[in-house]
């Protein structure tokens, strides 16, 4: 496993993050992948660990809690070797969000109860209005606070888009900006947001990197989504399409025939210099063997790296149905 700096924060993460909402299971309306066995969730969980993944990314709503609590019984009493990362603002996908400086604190007294620690290393604001900062500057206040009282060690956000993560970096120095990332969805690349992070020596976290697995090649025709995976609100268009794109894409990157379409993907992310970790969602200890085994392989070849944007700008994946 190799490692990046996360920004400015003086953290050291893997370069192959565990993305956790998965393990958190059956959320509200279908906001997750379905059911899962706390079992294999702890399974996984220790079998990154082994493999050197050092990144845990997380979310108070991810399994309304579950997430968290599962992370937090992992890993008590080797706290100081990991580098837990979750979200405040929205605790539950079924209930508004909240980001009023009660709301907030509420929301990590909650998590730091269920990780069973007294700090988390990066906390993110969860899909926070882009103009958050400028109309309450008392939450920029209480996260600086924080740091201060080393309750957190830095500061973040989540955003759905990369537009709205512009004006908060231009004028708010955060730590990271988690993103979709990904070879379907270069917003972050093509708004210029890799660069503007960059720039602020601020981290980018690559949310998504395998497309919700239709580039992991373990996503065809015949899978039957379970109840509560959320990819089961897509029309049977839309899901072919992927699927169909991810193959192409795949064979765009020319990757050698031992590795497989997932490690493909990873290292399409990591080819950019201001991703500090990619974080796929892990399920099974086997996921957490393939997708830590991505970064011995390093960035794709530059060429590659091309082919694989130049065919993504000319295809249409997303049908909107």
């Amino acid at each position: 496993m190799k490692y990046r700096p996360l920004g400015s924060t003086g953290l050291v993460v893997s370069e192959i993050g565990f993305g956790a909402w998965g393990v958190g299971g059956m959320t509200a309306g279908e906001t997750s992948y379905g059911a899962t066995d706390d079992k294999r969730s702890r399974a996984a969980l220790e079998r990154a660990f082994a493999l050197g993944i050092t990144f845990y990314d997380t979310a108070a709503a991810y399994g309304d809690g579950h997430s968290e609590a599962l992370i937090g019984a992992t890993f008590a009493g080797m706290r100081d070797r990991v580098v837990i990362a979750t979200k405040a603002g929205l605790e539950s996908f079924d209930r508004p969000s909240d980001f009023s400086p009660d709301g907030i604190r509420r929301s990590l007294d909650g998590s730091l109860a269920r990780l069973k620690t007294d700090y988390v290393d990066l906390l993110q604001l969860h899909n926070p209005p882009p103009d958050l900062f400028d109309t309450h500057p008392e939450v920029y206040a209480l996260l600086s606070d924080l740091v201060r009282q080393r309750t957190i060690r830095s500061f973040g956000v989540s955003v759905k888009a990369p537009s709205e993560a512009h004006a908060i970096v231009e004028r708010h120095p955060v730590a990271s900006v988690q993103v979709n990332l990904n070879m379907f969805d270069l917003r972050a690349l093509d708004s210029g947001l890799l660069d503007q992070a960059a720039e602020r020596n601020i981290g980018i976290i690559a949310r998504t990197p395998l497309s919700f697995g239709f580039l992991s090649g373990g996503v065809t025709k015949d899978t039957v989504f379970p109840v509560g995976d959320h990819r089961r609100r897509w029309s049977r268009a839309q899901l072919d399409c992927w699927i169909e794109g991810g193959q192409a894409l795949h064979v765009a990157a020319e990757v050698p025939a031992d590795q497989t379409h997932s490690q493909a993907a990873l290292r399409f992310c990591l080819s950019f210099p201001a991703v500090s970790t990619v974080i796929p969602g892990i399920l099974t200890p086997t996921e957490a063997e393939e997708n830590a085994a991505a970064s011995g392989f390093g960035a794709l070849a530059p060429a590659a790296l091309e082919r694989v944007i130049a065919l993504q700008r000319a295809g249409t994946w997303f049908l909107g149905g």
